[in-house]
């Protein structure tokens, strides 16, 4: 066993979903002009920027397949396989479906990071499976030059119950179920910038499982869902009106802000990823008179680890997804912070 304290931050270039290939590049590589298989039971696939992949079955109910893996984000090597294991998990909630079993994906650097740190990484990993009430059933590892970890999850998914991200109508609110500025946090954390009473922030929250997701899933009131994750939430906001042929308002002062990483946006602590996201879709956005811009250009385009649900809800039945909200201890995100309105030139509008 190894007695030294390692910080796995310090063996990876980047760290959780920051290490997302920015937007604008992603579309330049999936961008095909190879035929590809057309398979009238595929639901849900590259199409799209939806969450996960969706297979129709045929008896009302379909697959949901998804994986995703990152390099740490946090030193802590359970903590790690804990949060790199609830954001995977998190697309299939993403889509109103059920987790089913999850296979591991693990990169290590065996010449570089003890064995026994790679067990505490599976460990960490086995804890939120058994928290999301699924096996972890197997995996696949190679030594890499920098450790990276993840799962691919297979879920299950009513399709009176699937929830897309290109689904939203005129009129929805939006609500997000996590609050925005850990790309931040865990950037000063890795700087060792971080305050004492700060340290737990991004972790705590970055280890809770959405799976508040299958429940908004099974509400008619819900016409849409996506998770938060690399492209921050003007990204993913972007995704899902864009998909759906519309445009968006976001309520600067209505969205829901870890105020700590503010400080740290301040002193210009941001991720690199930060700057990329915006590159890639800053011509999309406006800015209404009266936003902090400079503060906002930190943390819109944080790229968030695990983040919250983003959520377009029928604006005339907003109480019913309020409710449950308040019976699953996430009270403090039932406040729309924008709306979706009719196509126009810009995107998103980001109003005070």
């Amino acid at each position: 066993m190894t007695s030294e304290i390692i910080r796995l931050t310090q063996f990876s270039h980047g760290g959780g979903c920051g290490c997302k290939i920015a937007p604008a590049v992603l579309e330049q590589i999936l961008h095909s002009t190879e035929t590809t298989v057309i398979d009238k039971n595929l639901l849900v696939g590259n199409s799209s920027k939806d969450d996960a992949a969706v297979y129709d079955l045929g008896n009302g109910t379909a697959i949901v397949s998804t994986t995703d893996f990152f390099m740490p984000i946090v030193d802590d090597a359970y903590e790690f396989g804990k949060i790199a294991s609830a954001n995977s998990i998190s697309d299939v909630y993403a889509m109103g479906g059920k987790p089913l079993m999850a296979i591991a994906v693990l990169g290590w650097p065996v010449n570089k990071l003890p064995a026994d740190l790679a067990q505490k990484v599976l460990d960490g990993s086995r804890a939120i499976c058994n928290e999301a009430g699924i096996p972890l059933a197997g995996g696949h590892s190679i030594d890499s030059p920098e450790p990276f970890f993840g799962l691919a999850v297979t879920g299950l998914v009513d399709l009176k119950h699937l929830k897309q991200n290109n689904t939203a109508q005129e009129g929805n609110v939006l609500l997000l179920t996590k609050s925005i500025g850990v790309g931040i946090l865990t950037t000063a954390g890795k700087r060792s910038l971080l305050k004492e009473e700060h340290k737990r922030l991004a972790p705590e929250q970055m280890m809770k499982l959405n799976k508040i997701g299958e429940e908004l899933g099974k509400l008619e009131a819900v016409t849409a869902m996506t998770d938060v994750t690399g492209f921050g939430l003007l990204g993913h906001a972007i995704e899902m009106t864009e998909g759906s042929n519309l445009s968006a308002e976001i309520y600067y002062s209505k969205i829901p802000f870890l105020e700590a990483a503010k400080e740290y946006a301040a002193q210009r602590i941001m991720p690199d990823a930060t700057a990329r996201n915006w590159s890639s879709y800053s011509s999309k956005v406006a800015f209404g008179e009266g936003v902090p811009v400079a503060e906002a250009f930190n943390l819109l385009p944080d790229p968030q680890t695990n983040g919250g649900i983003l959520i377009a809800v029928k604006a005339e039945k907003l109480a019913e997804v309020q409710e449950l909200l308040n019976r699953s201890g996430l009270g403090a995100y039932t406040e729309p912070l924008g709306k979706l309105i009719p196509k126009t030139e810009k995107v998103i509008q980001v109003l005070p």
